[in-house]
């Protein structure tokens, strides 16, 4: 049994579309803590915009991974939460690189629960636009599809902080790039692509 069988977030005739913006509730809740430190469900519900059980599930959940604890306090019910202090310096390449790799844990379980709940979804929503492809880039050429692939969803992005410029029927979809160079294997030698000799 599952946390969230245990801990439902509120609203569970809405969990379709909430288990799509995991992605986007956990990374503002991160970026948050990381700009005020400490931050209540209520706070953040009220900085975000989401309602404060959606905040409190998701900071439960950042906390079961090891991304956040509980603040000092002095009692009462609300539960102040901070970023883990994993090491002494809380900023820099480490950091960064944790949180990378928490993003991506986090699109890949929000992933999974989409293809085991698809069919939970409204007829309209039960379709998605995964693709992938491979194509010869210069490091020049990748930075630049990054680029344009950042300036398409511009248009977009004012709509997670200002639920009113949302469209009636518009609902968070989780929108994911990676655009990274694929390294040869152990066994096949040199870089053939890399053009030196």
């Amino acid at each position: 049994m599952t946390e969230e069988a245990i801990n439902p977030p509120d609203g569970q005739a809405a969990r379709t579309g909430e288990a799509l913006r995991e992605h986007e509730v956990r990374t503002a809740l991160l970026d948050l803590l990381a700009e005020v430190g400490t931050v209540t469900a209520t706070e953040a519900a009220a900085r975000l915009g989401y309602s404060s059980g959606l905040c409190s599930f998701h900071l439960r959940q950042l906390a079961r991974h090891g991304y956040i604890e509980e603040a000092p306090h002095r009692g009462g019910r609300a539960r102040p939460w901070r970023l883990k202090r994993h090491a002494p310096a809380a900023d820099g390449p480490r950091a960064q690189e944790q949180f990378g790799d928490l993003a991506r844990g986090l699109e890949d379980e929000s992933w999974q629960r989409w293809l085991t709940q698809r069919e939970e979804a409204p007829s309209a929503w039960r379709r998605d636009e995964a693709f992938s492809a491979v194509a010869y880039l210069t490091p020049e050429e990748m930075g630049r599809v990054a680029d344009v692939v950042r300036r398409a969803l511009a248009p977009y992005r004012d709509r997670e902080q200002r639920p009113l410029a949302r469209p009636e029927g518009a609902r968070p979809v989780a929108l994911i790039a990676r655009l990274f160079p694929l390294l040869p294997h152990a066994s096949d030698g040199a870089d053939q692509g890399s053009g030196s000799s």
